[in-house]
């Protein structure tokens, strides 16, 4: 699987342009996630020498990139112009709608192929659906 991380607010506390501390269990994680065979893509902000330092700072972490800012080691950007969108099979960044989870969670969702649990406010079968009454937006805020 890829998996692109981001680095400040993920890895490390933020301090951009500085490298904060690292957010407990990340690098970890990350070196069981290589082990597993998983592919590792470092997806940041950062450019020039503030992106070499954080990936120099991981590779001091043990966690060695597949790709940077990068779908793979041989994409190369021709112009300002292309996009940076990746292509990965999963986003690890502190900015995911909910927050950041633990990274004991963020392995066990990766190992067992299962998401975090639906929003539980909304039920998923055909007679709540039928029961409540307003649109979505409604129900959302009262």
């Amino acid at each position: 699987m890829k998996i692109a991380v981001d680095f400040d607010g993920t890895l490390v506390e933020h301090k951009y342009p500085e490298i904060g501390r690292d957010i407990p269990f990340a690098m970890q994680t990350l070196r069981q996630l290589q082990s597993d065979g998983h592919l590792l893509i470092l997806f940041s902000v950062r450019e020039g020498d503030l992106l070499n330092e954080a990936v120099d700072y991981c590779r001091s972490k043990g966690v060695e990139f597949y790709a940077v800012n990068a779908s793979s080691p041989d994409d190369i950007p021709s112009s300002r112009r292309t996009t940076r969108k990746i292509d990965a099979d999963v986003f690890i960044d502190d900015h995911n709608l909910g927050g950041l989870p633990d990274w004991g969670v963020i392995y066990q969702m990766i190992k067992s192929g299962r998401p975090l649990q639906p929003y539980r406010g909304i039920e998923d079968d055909a007679d709540s659906r039928r029961q409540r009454k307003g649109g979505f937006l409604s129900r959302l805020f009262g």
